[in-house]
């Protein structure tokens, strides 16, 4: 069944292709919650043991999925919300009581769009530890203050080196408490592109959305806890005709003349209809990724907001 998993870095929509066949995770916690102000819907899925792990396809840890619907919209009062939302559920993730030294790293491509979101991010916050060691928290006007660095890594085409061995390299040297890792992730589900935020203390794997898989950013391999945080920007081709063939069948099944021809493709599972797309649209099509076509816009003011959720949640009051 590998060859049948739809590809998504979301946990939220991978729990929910268990849903569509009624089967039931073990070792799997979820809790939804609605903010009627702001029309975030936010889902919290905990992996709790290895055989949920295994059968979600994550590693045990908890994912924090942000849903909002007009995140895609230049609304400014609208994004502060969501910075908030943000910074609180970052501090749940991060003990931001006591002075800590913060690594953020803005994985991706500066040069390919869809990609830019890291380094996006990575160039709105408010950096402090070299003036922290340098001046101390006067100039802050603060007793303690949270010492933020940065690094924006590149890719393995710019470099020649694993993202994994240079921030390796910097946290040897820098020595942060924590890093938080952003990138730009893809989705299952068109309707969720540029429109959801997952914040996940369990790493990332910079590149597997779209079939690279680079070495793994996690505690295991820095030694420090790392949160991720991502926004779904892409979808594959199959996904998009998976989408359309969704709502053929409903439309079918709504006809009478063509009731029978939608209630046999109504039979297949998600993972099989996707598997037949993929074939039907090889060897051409299945390896291509589709973005909006605002997507430079959108990439700018998302990342915006998701530097104020990290700013928000890394001054001290």
């Amino acid at each position: 069944m590998d060859r049948f998993k739809i590809r998504t870095d979301l946990a939220l929509e991978a729990k929910e292709s268990f849903e569509e066949d009624n089967v039931e995770i073990r070792g799997v916690k979820i809790e939804e919650t609605f903010d009627e102000e702001s029309e975030v819907q936010t889902t919290t899925v905990v992996i709790e043991t290895e055989n949920g792990a295994k059968s979600m396809g994550k590693p045990v840890g908890t994912y924090i999925t942000l849903e909002a619907p007009s995140m895609d919209f230049p609304d400014d009062a609208y994004h502060e919300e969501v910075s908030k939302i943000l910074s609180t559920h970052l501090k749940k993730l991060i003990d931001l009581k006591e002075e800590k030294s913060i690594l953020v790293v803005g994985l991706g491509n500066r040069d390919v769009t869809p990609d830019a979101l890291g380094p996006d991010v990575v160039g709105n916050l408010m950096i402090t530890r070299h003036v922290v060691k340098e001046y101390g928290t006067i100039p802050f006007g603060q007793d303690t203050i949270h010492l933020v660095s940065s690094i924006i890594p590149g890719v393995m085409a710019q470099t020649g080196m694993e993202t994994l061995e240079i921030i390796k390299g910097v946290v040897h040297e820098t020595k942060p408490d924590v890093a938080i890792v952003i990138d730009a992730l893809a989705a299952r589900s068109t309707k969720r592109l540029n429109r959801t935020i997952q914040i996940t203390d369990t790493g990332i794997n910079p590149g597997s959305g779209v079939g690279n898989h680079r070495n793994g950013i996690n505690k295991e391999s820095l030694g420090i806890p790392v949160i991720a945080i991502g926004v779904p920007t892409v979808v594959d081709a199959a996904t998009i005709v998976n989408d359309t063939m969704e709502n053929l069948i409903t439309a079918m099944d709504e006809s009478d003349r063509m009731k029978n021809l939608g209630g046999a493709l109504g039979t297949l599972n998600t993972a099989e209809k996707y598997e037949l797309i993929r074939e039907l649209i090889s060897p051409h099509l299945n390896t291509m990724f589709v973005t909006p076509k605002d997507i430079d816009e959108t990439v700018k003011r998302i990342s915006f907001t998701i530097s104020e959720g990290i700013n928000m949640a890394l001054s001290q009051s």
